[in-house]
């Protein structure tokens, strides 16, 4: 039975999206920018970075939009296979010749595969990792412990230099010190020594000096005992002190001359009894007194050691002895002792 319908057409390999939509011719479309208008609704099409300022591209994108019926994203209905002529998928250029995005899938193809590492993993070193740590908490924690002794070992080193340094600081002080004091012990040594040869020297000096003075000076008489000292208090003298030297000894016993001089007086002087006067070169004056006789007059010279008088007991006296005087120049009174000690003689 013929119906009033037309036949149907053999179905074309551009279909719809088998909505219902009137059938399609494909023809070579090149779209520009003012020619295309941006599809309302929420299945617009995206647009992709890099690829709009190609109008080629352009086009390729928006024929596969609208050869999917601008809904291949919808949710709300099935998908639907879309299948092109031979002619146009044969035209259709390939991506990695587009501009942007040939060497960006190269790229891709080039980055080597990212091996995900477990989450303990994270963070451990490759020596760690060679150690055989895998425990990333337990490496922490030895890197903690690791910096720690680090840094007690530069501590302890910092003690130990500074513990050397103030050993080498009191061992070079102590070394100074004992320096300086051998320093000055021998330089008291040396100022010891040098004093004990000037007082050597003083001393020899001074002993060849009286040696010279013994051989022209002597002792008034070779025999005697001293009685009685220079300044000796007591009533028998009317000064009340004694002012010479007492020599005891035996009556006419010879009276020398100390020194070489000149006579200035010889004779009777009262308490002296019998006195004689020698006067040195220097002015110093010797007094003999009590004697039993004189040998000498006023003027006479002498020489050291020659006879002036004889020891006896005249005068003011308890006994046969010589009183011997030494007086300056000037008439003062010294002590004969130390006068004659002075000239090198010893009593």
């Amino acid at each position: 039975m013929a119906s009033n319908h037309p036949a149907p057409e053999a179905p074309s390999p551009f279909t719809t999206d088998g909505l219902g939509g009137p059938e399609r011719t494909w023809e070579e479309w090149n779209p520009t920018a003012e020619s295309i208008r941006p599809v309302r609704g929420k299945h617009r099409v995206a647009k992709q970075r890099g690829l709009a300022r190609s109008s080629t591209v352009l086009g390729v994108g928006v024929i596969a939009a609208v050869g999917a019926g601008g809904m291949a994203t919808a949710q709300s209905k099935p998908p639907v296979s879309i299948s092109l002529p031979d002619s146009i998928a044969d035209n259709l250029p390939d991506a990695k010749s587009l501009p942007g995005v040939g060497s960006f899938m190269a790229q891709e193809a080039e980055a080597a595969p990212v091996t995900a590492a477990p989450l303990t993993t994270a963070g451990i070193t490759t020596a760690e990792a060679d150690q055989g740590t895998t425990d990333a908490g337990e490496a922490l924690r030895a890197r903690i412990l690791q910096q720690a002794e680090q840094q007690q070992a530069s501590a302890d080193a910092e003690a130990k230099a500074a513990e050397e340094k103030a050993a080498a600081e009191k061992a070079a002080a102590e070394a100074k010190k004992q320096q300086d004091e051998a320093e000055a012990a021998a330089k008291a040594k040396i100022a010891a020594e040098k004093k004990a040869a000037e007082e050597a020297a003083a001393k020899k000096a001074e002993e060849e000096r009286l040696a010279k003075l013994r051989a022209s000076f002597t002792l008034p008489t070779s025999s005697y005992t001293l009685t009685s000292t220079y300044g000796q208090s007591g009533a028998m003298w009317s000064s009340g002190q004694h002012t010479g030297l007492d020599f005891a000894g035996a009556a006419g016993s010879p009276l020398k001359a100390v020194h070489g001089g000149t006579i200035t007086s010889a004779g009777w002087s009262g308490s002296y009894g019998y006195r004689t006067v020698l006067q040195l070169e220097d002015g110093t004056e010797i007094w003999y007194a009590h004697q039993s006789s004189i040998d000498v007059s006023v003027g006479q010279q002498v020489s050291t050691g020659e006879t002036i008088g004889r020891m006896g007991a005249t005068g003011n006296v308890t006994g046969v002895h010589l009183h011997l005087e030494v007086r300056t120049a000037g008439g003062s009174a010294m002590d004969p002792a130390a006068w004659l000690n002075s000239k090198g003689l010893t009593l």
